[in-house]
């Protein structure tokens, strides 16, 4: 199997990608961490007990403006690497995920649930690969200094990007100071790297620039397609094996997403809006997808007034998420509701729409501030 580095060098060679040093510096980084991971072997039961557990090798934490490659990296990296017990997770699945178990701990046994809980999550990954860390609450600020402590005590290696540099991490969160100290211990066990390159992949991908296409129909659904596959790197020709996925919510329901790639959703319209759904529905959807597509997005009035409550209330969690949104629709924002009970409300959506197709706007790095 070709390493990272070769993997990286291929893609440059074949035009796919530009020459960019921070990229390439970060690809040899990336394959010497894969072949340090794929020599040393983790513990037994024995060498934990006595207290024999090697230092991890050193993570990474990637970070950059949007489209910078950081998530094409980790796919390298994921995919070269070597050993079983690896895991790559989007950051905010991982915390819905320490959250869950948190409570079940508390529920089972009294005392701190944190060094349990680390130490179940370590005992089934030598690796943990985290798309889009950032912190945006003070239940994850609260609890990830310790949590990331007993993962690396207990051997466990974190790779991670994020649009933000470690020191702006939580940055005027509400009580910051009791989460200084895990910018600390990123910079400890982690090397830190800029991919802050002159490209931007992601805008680049989107073509035109267009994401609003008029009316509905086979052009405008052609033109999403093809910007899915762009984004995504899928092969067209193997159109009928996208994949799919089911998206936690909170509460233990799952939304089915027909078509999920890479930080990449495909909804229709009536699967979001026209079934019974609410804010954590949406917010799972803001924080699981850099980049949402919805198809079919009828004009509204007070006659699916339901329906178009719904549609405010997650172009609400797109627009405080940075999320990209590609549409097909009836009429432009402007024109989607403009008469009868409710068209007044409707007018920051339509308003918000506009500035979601902007330059400014697709140039933002996706999360909540």
């Amino acid at each position: 199997m070709p390493t990272v580095l070769a993997r990286y060098e291929a893609l440059v060679a074949s035009g796919e990608l530009r020459p960019d040093p921070a990229q390439a510096d970060a690809a040899r980084r990336l394959a010497a961490l894969a072949t340090e991971l794929e020599t040393q072997q983790k513990p037994g039961l024995l060498g934990r007990l006595f207290g024999r557990t090697p230092e991890p090798p050193r993570g990474l934490y990637m970070w950059g403006g949007v489209g910078r490659g950081k998530s094409m990296l980790m796919d390298l990296f994921h995919a070269c690497l070597k050993i079983d017990q690896k895991r790559r997770v989007h950051f905010h699945e991982f915390m819905a995920e320490v959250h869950d178990r948190l409570r079940r701990e508390r529920e089972r046994e009294a005392g701190d649930p944190i060094p349990p809980v680390a130490a179940a999550i370590a005992a089934d990954v030598r690796v943990l690969a985290f798309d889009e860390l950032v912190v945006t609450n003070m239940a994850d600020a609260a609890i990830l200094s310790r949590l990331f402590t007993g993962l690396f005590d207990h051997g466990v290696t974190i790779v991670a990007t994020s649009n933000r540099a470690p020191s702006e991490l939580y940055k005027n969160g509400l009580n910051r100071h009791l989460f200084l100290p895990f910018i600390a211990l990123i910079e400890a066990k982690m090397d830190v790297i800029a991919l802050n390159g002159p490209t931007d992949y992601r805008l680049d991908r989107l073509g035109s620039g267009e994401t609003w296409h008029v009316p509905t129909g086979d052009a405008a659904t052609q033109a999403v397609t093809q910007a899915f596959f762009r984004l995504t790197d899928f092969d067209p020709a193997d159109r009928a094996n996208v994949p799919s996925e089911d998206l936690p919510i909170p509460g233990g329901r799952v939304l089915h997403v027909p078509k999920s790639l890479k930080g990449v959703g495909v909804f229709s319209f009536k699967r979001l809006c026209g079934e019974p759904r609410g804010v954590p529905d949406y917010l799972a959807i803001a924080r699981h997808f850099h980049t949402v597509i919805v198809v079919g997005i009828p004009r509204m009035g007070p006659e699916n007034r339901n329906e178009a409550a719904r549609f405010v209330t997650l172009i609400d969690a797109l627009y405080e998420h940075k999320v990209k949104l590609l549409a097909t629709a009836d009429a432009e924002p402007d024109d989607l509701y403009v008469a009868g009970d409710g068209a007044f409300e409707f007018e920051r959506t339509a308003s918000r729409l506009m500035e979601m197709r902007s330059a400014d706007y697709l140039a933002l790095g996706h999360g909540a501030e």
